[in-house]
């Protein structure tokens, strides 16, 4: 019993460690959504031959003179470039076009006014979800490491079921709201940074594998507490069955030796 309670218990310690981690590179990291944004090419120049609008004549006298009207024959998608981006709960970054690296932009400061509140309930929401799964993961470790007593360790067991269901569901909370939010940011955020095409980027998939981890290891706590005390009433029933048997085998030696004493005691002295 003991070592079976054990190997539960250090199954949904490593489930909750791997939630833990999940969670949180999920909620420093910036890719929670990704794809190219379609932003209009840059005027070739001295510093830029490619992808560029070359619009011919002296590039010189085009420089100087603003007031000349450029004509390119580009026509199309071809009149624009589309450079990769992604997205996180905090930043924004995207392909620098003019220079090598990227350029990051709050994706608070993105999002629509009308969102900012459900932005911020899913911020508070995601650190709510990791809190809880720390608490939940110092409750299992005492109950795999220094619970002494089965009922302290039910104690502890039942305590770590209850801050994991409940960080699980923040956690699931929480990505939904980031959902809403991009796809809303999507449609009406700033016209420079509207998505042409986008998809969820491994941030996101980590961020549901850590709700994943939280709800298996909320699970398998769940599981030890009650098997534990399912084998701890079942061994408790046999003992007091056996404790009745015995007594009841007791009272019948008693009966009989009391009897035994009654007879001998009514017989005449003769017949002793």
């Amino acid at each position: 019993m003991k070592t079976n309670r054990r190997c539960r218990a250090l199954l949904a310690v490593s489930l909750n460690l791997m939630a833990l981690l999940f969670s949180t590179t999920a909620f420093i990291t910036t890719h929670w959504c990704e794809g190219t944004q379609r932003v209009p090419k840059p005027s070739c120049g001295k510093e830029k031959k490619t992808n560029c609008l070359n619009y011919g004549g002296n590039e010189t006298a085009n420089e100087t003179n603003q007031n000349v009207v450029h004509y390119s024959w580009e026509t199309g998608d071809d009149r624009f470039l589309f450079r990769y981006f992604h997205t996180g709960i905090w930043y924004s970054c995207e392909e620098n076009i003019n220079a090598a690296g990227e350029k990051c932009r709050s994706f608070i400061d993105l999002a629509p006014a009308s969102e900012k509140g459900v932005l911020w309930l899913s911020v508070v929401s995601e650190v709510l979800y990791i809190m809880l799964l720390v608490v939940g993961f110092s409750l299992m470790c005492l109950e795999l490491f220094h619970s002494s007593s089965v009922i302290d360790g039910l104690k502890l067991n039942a305590f770590a079921a209850v801050f994991t269901v409940l960080s699980g569901l923040l956690g699931m909370v929480a990505h939904m709201m980031y959902t809403q939010v991009f796809q809303v940011t999507v449609s009406l955020g700033p016209e420079d940074w509207r998505p042409h095409s986008w998809d969820y980027g491994w941030s996101f998939c980590l961020a549901w594998g850590s709700f994943t981890c939280c709800m298996a290891a909320s699970v398998t706590t769940l599981n030890s507490y009650t098997k534990t005390v399912i084998e701890f009433r079942h061994k408790r029933k046999i003992f007091e069955q056996g404790f009745r048997e015995e007594q009841n085998f007791l009272d019948q030696e008693a009966i009989k030796y009391f009897r035994e004493r009654s007879v001998q005691s009514v017989a005449p002295p003769g017949e002793v």
